[in-house]
């Protein structure tokens, strides 16, 4: 991740008493000088005698409001407030890390740290699993108000979540396919069965924010689009775009024969109850990998925050 992040960083030079300068291949990445600034100070005297890659357990020299005041290896992690912070009476410090003590336990099982939030083994948890959302909070201290449930809306930008294809594979550098695969996805569907109505359909790398893309291009806008006509599909100019929408039935007809003749026009048909490329006979079949068991079919992104404590 790291390598990805700053691969895009050529010379780190000092600037003045306080101050460090970052060369960039190129300005291409207009995010990266913000990830740079976000990087936390390490002190030299500290590390420069002890090995960086090393691992270790001791308390590293840091500069934050709080230091560690024990570990428990692979369990829990405590942190302490440090009493004479350096930047406490900063303006923008002003009002935020009031908590004298912090505690984290840590769990590798979701559902065991379900199930110890229930019995009170700590105070908040945030949930992303629409499924234990829906049917994991039926318990005694649920109904007995020691835990409350809220989903807090906010106007955070949502940021893009899905499938990418991989334009590496054949089968999906023609964009009819692409297309054709999103005719073949029901999400209304999946939403109300799957997902307990929890999940909000991302239609944008922006969603939840006024940078979410809206209607056709216009203004300034269209003026930066336009050195790319006929080089993007004629349709971003023409018509805003809106992913297929179903209505949850489950009878996606219409949807599937305009697949279907996106898939033949790209050189796909149906023979013997199986889709094969007209030019090989190979037949069309490709591979979804998932990395976390949360993603079999309960993970539930949205805008919306669930959160309960107790």
């Amino acid at each position: 991740m790291y390598r990805s992040y700053y691969g895009d960083v050529t010379k780190v030079e000092k600037e003045g008493e306080r101050g460090a300068r970052f060369t960039f291949k190129s300005a291409e990445n207009r995010e990266l000088p913000q990830i740079i600034g976000e990087m936390p100070l390490l002190s030299k005297a500290y590390w420069s005698g002890r090995d960086f890659e090393k691992t270790t357990l001791d308390p590293p020299l840091g500069s934050g409001p709080y230091k560690i005041e024990s570990v428990d290896p692979g369990r829990a992690i405590t942190y302490r407030r440090v009493a004479d912070y350096w930047a406490a009476d900063l303006p923008v410090m002003k009002g935020r890390y009031n908590v004298d003590v912090m505690h984290y336990d840590y769990y590798r099982d979701g559902t065991i740290a379900l199930e110890a939030f229930k019995a009170g083994q700590y105070d908040v948890r945030r949930e992303n699993s629409s499924k234990s959302w829906a049917t994991g909070y039926d318990s005694p201290a649920v109904r007995a108000g020691l835990i409350k449930k809220e989903q807090i809306p906010n106007e955070l930008s949502s940021g893009m979540q899905g499938f990418g294809f991989n334009l590496r594979r054949p089968i999906f550098r023609d964009p009819r396919v692409r297309e054709a695969l999103a005719y073949a996805f029901d999400f209304e569907w999946s939403n109300k069965n799957l997902f307990y109505g929890s999940y909000q359909r991302t239609r944008s790398y922006f969603d939840n924010s006024e940078l979410a893309a809206t209607g056709v291009p216009q203004g300034e806008e269209l003026k930066i689009l336009e050195k790319f006509r006929g080089h993007i599909p004629d349709a971003v100019f023409t018509a805003e775009y809106n992913p297929p929408k179903y209505d949850g039935s489950g009878n996606i007809r219409d949807g599937l024969r305009s697949a279907l003749k996106l898939l033949k026009e790209a050189g796909w048909t149906s023979k013997g109850e199986k889709l094969v490329n007209d030019e090989t006979g190979q037949p069309f079949e490709f591979e979804i990998l998932l990395d976390d068991p949360q993603w079999s079919g309960s993970y539930c992104p949205s805008p919306r925050t669930s959160s309960a404590w107790g």
